[in-house]
């Protein structure tokens, strides 16, 4: 869904283009977690989780754009250093965050 159209002039009077802004993937209930405090490990897992996901997309129509699979690779390897300080800091809110952002299967052993 687009939410916004921007319309910007070149300097000079030169030929207008567009870009549109999508609308990111922000969850309801990470809403009000965002004005309290950003730099929590919740907050960073679930902003770069929103991030993989746009770029997945994104990936799923443009295959052969490098740039942006390794930007992918890169925001996944921070994303599981963060979740794995967390498993080993607080087991409980990483349980947590793992359901509520719907990110690994549970593993029956």
């Amino acid at each position: 869904m687009i939410s916004k159209i921007h319309i910007k002039k070149k300097r000079g009077g030169g030929k207008a283009f567009r870009f549109m802004k999508k609308n990111s993937f922000i969850s309801v209930i990470f809403q009000e977690k965002k004005e309290e405090n950003s730099g929590s490990v919740e907050f960073q897992v679930f902003s770069f989780t929103n991030r993989i996901r746009r770029l997945t997309s994104h990936l799923e129509l443009h295959r052969k754009d490098y740039s942006s699979q390794r930007g992918l690779r890169k925001i996944l390897e921070k994303r599981q250093g963060l979740l794995s300080y967390l498993s080993k800091k607080n087991r409980v809110r990483y349980k947590e965050l793992i359901s509520q952002l719907n990110i690994r299967e549970s593993k029956n052993r």
